[in-house]
């Protein structure tokens, strides 16, 4: 059985998924799935740590946040961050904690507000690429960038509804909560940690973590939590079983275990876009690069048997 520390990294697509309401039944729904597969992971003797994304729940809320503009006032994206990192922890930890029980396993889980830091110089507040909220067509995504001043990009290309707003995304530097983090560790809980990629903070004049208007990748602050606690694994989950090249296309081919030469060259061909596979691939090579060990893209209905490498898109060295 083993004992091994991996971070799991979670897409906010997973939760919210295309073509669906975003009701609280709808993801607590899907939550209850991925919540089931990583009970498994954990009674397979696994040491977890959980991170996921929030880019459906984060535009969801800002479309909130700006219709009410006129009732309430509206808040800031570093607080929408805040809020459905606790939003979606406290669905995890309900949905996880029931399947382990029923598993026969009482296991101590926690979610922890985790705070990033990050520098209001990064490049992409001048051309941002993360995507947030729902999926729209073309014309209807360029018409709300033009009504509302949203930056919006092809999210998912091929599909008739793969346009997305996007908002800044930064490099994570560091996770502000790491001592807490492997506190928590060490007293054999399993913790979900730097939600949406953790709230955006950089060191205000006296000190102290201001606010930073963004949303972080999560699969970048992924490999930052990886460091953080010195996982032996790094998977991230998302909808396809396998990372492909020419994805959607009559050739597009699976990819199942890769070099990081040979993902790199991929990479410059431009295989991975941007806003959806291309920050997944450059996470896993990151801590590749880092680790020496392997990292892992698969969809969440395959996590153990990819973590036992039986499918799914083996990044290694």
């Amino acid at each position: 059985m083993s004992r091994e520390l991996v971070v799991i990294a979670l897409g906010g697509n997973a939760i919210k998924q295309s073509g669906e309401r975003g009701t609280t039944e709808e993801q607590f729904k899907n939550v209850d799935t991925a919540a089931e597969q990583i009970a498994k992971i954990s009674m397979a003797g696994y040491k977890i740590v959980i991170t996921h994304g929030n880019g459906p729940q984060a535009g969801a809320l800002l479309i909130q946040q700006e219709e009410a503009g006129d009732l309430v006032p509206a808040q800031t994206l570093t607080a929408v961050g805040a809020m459905t990192q606790g939003q979606i922890g406290w669905m995890f930890q309900n949905r996880l904690t029931y399947h382990l029980h029923k598993m026969g396993k009482m296991a101590p889980i926690c979610s922890i507000i985790t705070q990033v830091e990050v520098s209001s110089d990064d490049p992409d507040f001048k051309d941002p690429s993360k995507p947030v909220g729902p999926f729209y067509t073309e014309s209807d995504a360029k018409r709300f960038a033009s009504e509302r001043g949203w930056t919006v990009k092809e999210a998912k290309p091929g599909v008739e509804k793969g346009w997305r707003r996007v908002v800044p995304s930064p490099e994570p530097i560091s996770i502000v909560e790491e001592e807490s983090i492997n506190a928590l560790l060490v007293e054999r809980v399993i913790v979900i940690a730097a939600g949406g990629g953790g709230i955006p903070v950089e060191k205000g004049k006296d000190g102290s973590w201001v606010g930073v208007d963004a949303v972080i990748d999560k699969d970048r602050t992924g490999f930052k939590l990886s460091q953080a606690i010195k996982a032996d694994k790094f998977m991230i989950l998302t909808d396809v079983e396998n990372v492909y090249v020419n994805f959607n296309k009559p050739d597009q081919k699976a990819l199942q275990e890769i070099t990081l030469d040979e993902a790199q060259g991929y990479l410059d061909e431009g295989q991975f876009l941007a806003g959806s596979m291309g920050p997944k691939v450059e996470a896993c090579m990151r801590f590749v690069k880092w680790s020496g060990k392997e990292a892992i893209v698969t969809s969440l209905d395959k996590a153990l048997d990819a973590l036992q490498g039986k499918t799914g898109t083996r990044i290694k060295k």
